[in-house]
């Protein structure tokens, strides 16, 4: 059983002993912290935070506690229900709120719950707010309000209808064309949100689809990762009903992944480089991935005469890095792709539009499009260490021994090879090193890890 406290939030696994998992006290401390954060950081006498969660069984749990600890600090509570987490993301500027929590634990299992925190722009929190946040839950500096000071919650329905149709709205989104389209699509939802907001979306849309573990129940019938491995009843109903292709979700809907119509996958990493290929052709800018995303993106912005930029691992960075660079989609590589045009946040539905116009608009199979793109393979493992081992010292002797290749140190150490790419990363709760390799074969990529272990076990002695 597992409690994580880091800038992005808090997560853990439902039950157990206080201070060791997710249980109502960490809920309510947690969701205290943040309201305190607020308070702190704002000017106006009356707050309010929109809420949201996936379908996991202990969803409503959770969201009970975090939103009476806001209202018992004074702060108005807007209540979406069953969501999203580009859902919630859009909704904190839809209604103008000064913060936004998800609570889902994406594509974690379902004894696995967290909460997801966001600023007043609907996006995810800086690492210094992230730590004040933190250290806030770890103290006993609350002043609540009294009693006609309380908060209120208002729910609000119909904000996934809402969701849908600005997407549907986006100048790139082909939403005539693919509506004239006879196109077949399978579903497979994971049991949660994705479930209700996927089919609303291609009903819009005019296409005909089936659904497998679409009711939002939050029983995960398979892993909620949407990974080739976990996709098998998905890819053989795709051949089975002659679909033109599936698509697949995660429990809170910021990850998408692909099917091609022979059961192929499409691969999580191919879908930003579908879609920035698409919004690259329309509209030339540069574009942004995370170090540990794959080079096709890379190489197809590079293709249209525009620059790439890497950011470190996380969301935030992201979005840090497509600001800084004014780029006109980024995302990562797990099938999270974000459009500054909608908003900057990962969203399955903005991807599902943009992958669609392409689609349609090239008038190809999917397994034809993935034919077009790079062809990568990768590999991710992780590496154990005893205790007494520098991490930090390895990596600096790894940087050293590989300093005639392309090195970058932003985020642990990248090894950028002529065909391949290696990047290395340590974890801040345990002694070990992920090890993230990609090359034009799984034999090269798995090599590449291989001599890296080597390396390392050659630079620990």
């Amino acid at each position: 059983m597992t409690l994580i406290k880091s800038i992005s939030g808090i997560r853990g696994t439902i039950g157990g002993r206080i201070n060791k998992n997710l249980t109502p006290i960490e809920a309510v401390k947690f969701g205290c912290a943040y309201g305190v954060w607020l308070k702190r950081n704002s000017n106006k006498n009356k707050l309010k935070v929109v809420i949201g969660r996936d379908a996991r069984i202990s969803g409503e749990m959770i969201q009970n506690f975090v939103q009476n600890s806001l209202i018992s600090l004074g702060i108005n509570v807007i209540d979406l229900g069953l969501s999203t987490t580009p859902t919630v993301e859009l909704m904190v500027k839809e209604y103008n709120a000064d913060g936004g929590i998800i609570i889902t634990a994406s594509h974690n299992p379902a004894e696995w719950n967290a909460l997801k925190l966001l600023d007043k722009y609907g996006e995810f929190l800086d690492n210094n707010s992230g730590e004040e946040i933190v250290k806030i839950s770890e103290s006993d500096d609350y002043v609540f309000s009294e009693v006609y000071d309380l908060g209120t919650i208002t729910k609000m329905n119909n904000t996934m209808k809402t969701h849908i149709d600005s997407v549907l709205k986006l100048d790139l989104v082909n939403t005539d064309l693919i509506r004239k389209t006879k196109l077949k699509v399978v579903i497979d939802a994971v049991n949660s949100s994705g479930g209700i907001i996927v089919p609303l979306l291609l009903n819009e849309l005019n296409i005909d689809y089936s659904c497998i573990y679409c009711e939002p129940t939050g029983d995960f019938q398979h892993n909620p990762e949407p990974l080739k491995e976990n996709l098998t009843e998905l890819r053989k109903k795709v051949v089975e009903e002659k679909a033109d292709l599936g698509i697949a979700v995660d429990p809170d809907v910021d990850r998408l992944v692909f099917v091609c119509e022979n059961g192929e996958i499409f691969g999580e990493e191919n879908t930003l480089v579908a879609c920035a290929d698409y919004v690259l052709s329309k509209n030339p800018g540069s574009t942004v991935s995370n170090l540990s995303s794959t080079r096709g993106l890379k190489d197809v912005t590079e293709k249209q005469g525009q620059s790439y930029y890497a950011s470190a691992v996380g969301e935030v960075n992201v979005v840090n890095k497509m600001k800084e660079c004014n780029a006109v989609i980024g995302g990562e590589g797990n099938g999270g792709v974000i459009y500054p045009e909608s908003h900057y946040g990962r969203d399955a539905i903005v991807g599902i539009g943009l992958f669609l116009s392409l689609l349609i608009e090239k008038n190809i199979s999917v397994s034809e499009l993935l034919s077009i793109y790079p062809k990568y393979k990768m590999v991710k493992e992780k590496l154990n260490l005893s205790k007494e081992i520098d991490v930090d010292k390895i990596l600096n002797k790894l940087a050293i021994k590989y300093n005639n290749e392309n090195i970058n140190e932003t985020d642990g150490l990248k090894v950028d090879f002529k065909d391949s790419w290696v990047h290395l990363r340590k974890s801040n709760t345990e002694p070990i090193i992920r090890i993230y390799s990609e090359g034009k074969s799984e034999e090269i990529a798995n090599s590449l890890v291989n001599q890296i272990k080597l390396d390392i076990k050659e630079l620990s002695n």
